[in-house]
């Protein structure tokens, strides 16, 4: 955060994310010293703690609640969203996430209990909520037990996902936790520490061999074998059909991590190997969509970079925190160097819908991006060059509602 001068009135300007942030409420201050000023809000919760990871690790924050007993909130703000882990005499009993990989939607798709079609329905009206899995049970699309096991899933995967996190702030409210949100966890909080830490070394040894979710899994010969009942059930997947390794982690059910795991197994017991996808282009329409799109992303990059060298960053930020449908399309997809989006990863995350769906979705998704980059232009360029460059990007929405067939 860049340094604030507080002037000879007491005032202080907060930067522009800090005052999207918080909004106009009413502020008191909660503690201050020679060396710091705490604000808190004055409408009942009060934060006690503050703080910035890297002075203190999650691994030191959840002890010390867990400790001493603590009943409260623990909010981490972070890149590409917001975490909240609620403690009940020292427990953690529930969490909640704005990440868009976190939401219940997202969780029941990766345990392989709703397809992406749902998905998609799922992420237009919001459906992250509690309330949302009741009506998936009362539609007969999920059981209660998916539903239970979901929920379940979702609260340790917020946790567990927590411990990647090295940047980013936190404060400790106190508010007490919404009974009907508590989940039975299946391990107390110490013990969510300790897993927490394993699946972020176990992970990073796992993908140095598989290298990407993106590579293909090919079977070899399996005789003298002993196999579990987790890698039998993923080779009968990868009889079935050819998927890379992220769509066969879903198919499997047995989450993300665990899947990995055996995943990893059957490698090193060589009995399968993985080679990497053939990059196919995409064709129709939908690949000229994509085409046109990367043209404005490329030109765009190249002349911001020049003045502003994080700018590709602020781009892969701004996509992952995107909200639905939009961040439906940008799952998992990174922005190359050149400012262009990986076409391939972007048609999968949109396979599964009507071929109207995916134009109309891929162009309203690829248009927020352009839109961004172009504000960025403004900022950053010299009028004449930045207004030069954005006649150029704005052609682009003529051949664009040619392909989509819109009419104004």
């Amino acid at each position: 955060m860049s340094d604030q001068v507080i002037d000879s009135s007491g005032r202080v300007a907060l930067p522009s994310p800090v005052m999207a942030a918080l909004g106009a409420r009413r502020m008191a201050i909660s503690s201050f010293s020679p060396h710091h000023v705490l604000l808190g809000s004055s409408e009942g919760v009060t934060a006690s703690v503050a703080g910035r990871l890297g002075d203190v690790t999650v691994t030191d924050l959840l002890s010390f609640y867990n400790m001493f007993r603590k009943s409260g909130c623990l909010f981490f703000t972070l890149k590409g969203g917001n975490k909240e882990l609620y403690f009940q005499d020292g427990e953690i009993v529930y969490a909640q996430s704005t990440l868009s990989s976190e939401n219940l939607a997202m969780v029941l798709y990766d345990l392989g209990k709703i397809d992406q079609v749902m998905l998609k329905k799922m992420q237009d009206i919001g459906l992250a909520k509690s309330a949302a899995g009741k009506v998936l049970v009362e539609k007969g699309l999920i059981t209660p037990k998916d539903l239970w096991f979901a929920a379940r899933q979702q609260v340790e995967t917020v946790v567990y996902n927590l411990f990647s996190f090295s940047e980013g702030s936190f404060c400790f409210l106190s508010v007490k936790p919404d009974q009907e949100k508590v989940v039975r966890l299946s391990m107390n909080t110490q013990n969510l520490i300790m897993e927490g830490l394993r699946r972020v070394d176990e992970r990073a040894l796992y993908m140095r061999d598989i290298r990407s979710l993106d590579t293909v899994p090919v079977l070899c010969d399996q005789r003298g074998q002993k196999l579990s009942d987790e890698e039998q059930l993923l080779i009968g997947l990868i009889r079935e059909s050819e998927i890379n390794v992220r769509e066969l982690l879903r198919r499997s059910g047995l989450g993300e991590f665990e899947a990995l795991r055996n995943v990893h197994q059957l490698l090193r017991k060589k009995v399968m190997i993985l080679e990497d996808p053939i990059i196919a282009e995409v064709e129709g329409d939908l690949g000229d969509l994509i085409a046109i799109f990367n043209g404005a992303f490329v030109s765009l990059t190249r002349q911001i970079t020049v003045i502003e060298t994080t700018f590709l960053e602020e781009v892969q930020l701004f996509i992952r925190d995107l909200p639905p449908p939009y961040s439906y399309v940008f799952r998992d997809v990174n922005v190359r160097d050149n400012g262009s989006v990986d076409a391939g990863r972007v048609m999968a995350n949109l396979d599964g819908l009507e071929e109207g769906d995916k134009k109309r979705l891929l162009a309203d998704a690829l248009s927020e991006v352009v839109y961004m980059e172009c504000i960025v232009a403004r900022e950053k360029l010299p009028t004449e060059e930045s207004n030069e460059l954005i006649k150029r990007v704005q052609k682009i929405s003529e051949r664009v509602k040619a392909l989509v067939g819109r009419s104004e």
